[in-house]
């Protein structure tokens, strides 16, 4: 049953967001993705904070070498970044007033950009897909708050991903074929991580701090920069309500469980 359990939520994260994020039209993903991004950095601190690293300091574990962990683990997420296996660009072509480049900069870099975003793309949601097994196998409410938190940022990051192949001069129909085949990573991840973790009982809180590092990497070096923009009164009030909104569905989702 806990296998059907991370198919479904491995699923859902890389192939059910590739489709809401197809099924917009592109005006309709230019005025929510921010707000999509706000409410993510809400999801990903609050799960990590609130749920995951609770759950793997109460293994009975070290501390300090789970804290070791939580350090290489953003070390290891920044330099995957770094070569551009592990991304979540939401960048669009006109996004920003303050863009110089000229029109079709944004075409020609995703150009040569476009396969690689589909590489890099495929080995996050191959991370994404151990993840939710590994919570999985720990706690099953804490696998489906995990996977929520999966599915909040893949969103808006397939989003991204999506404008950026459709600039590139991918057809509607190849971008979403070609999202669609990536976020199947997340799927082979998962049950990857189910036969191969599952045995590993003592890896379990490591595990779930790897996957705290990952949430908080993303949340803090990816999705926060987006949002630190001089922005008007009220667009500021908003970036912060979508936050607060992420926070409070995670707080409510842990109420409506009760501790365990």
């Amino acid at each position: 049953m806990t296998l059907l359990y991370i198919v479904l939520a491995t699923f859902a994260g890389g192939v059910l967001s590739v489709l809401i994020a197809a099924s917009l039209t592109l005006a309709l993903l230019g005025r929510i993705v921010k707000h999509l991004v706000s409410l993510s950095v809400g999801v990903l601190l609050g799960t990590a904070l609130l749920h995951v690293l609770p759950e793997a300091f109460e293994g009975g574990v070290d501390p300090h070498h789970l804290f070791m962990t939580l350090l290489g683990g953003l070390l290891f997420f920044f330099l995957l970044e770094k070569a551009e296996l592990y991304r979540h660009g939401h960048h669009h072509e006109g996004d920003d007033p303050h863009h110089h480049h000229g029109h079709g900069f944004d075409a020609e870099q995703a150009g040569r950009g476009g396969w690689s975003v589909l590489v890099g793309d495929s080995i996050h949601n191959f991370c994404d897909g151990i993840i939710i097994a590994a919570a999985f196998l720990a706690d099953v409410q804490l696998g489906v708050v995990t996977a929520a938190a999966v599915i909040a940022h893949e969103i808006p990051q397939e989003v991204g991903d999506y404008i950026v192949l459709l600039n590139a001069g991918f057809s509607r129909a190849k971008a979403l074929l070609y999202n669609a085949l990536s976020g199947l990573a997340s799927v082979v991840g998962g049950v990857l991580g189910y036969f191969i973790v599952g045995p590993w009982d003592a890896l379990f809180p490591y595990l779930l701090v790897a996957a705290s590092s990952s949430f908080i990497y993303v949340a803090v070096a990816d999705l926060l920069p987006q949002l630190q923009r001089r922005l008007p009164m009220r667009s500021t009030l908003a970036q912060i309500g979508w936050i607060g909104a992420g926070l409070l569905a995670v707080v409510l989702i842990k109420g409506l469980q009760g501790d365990h």
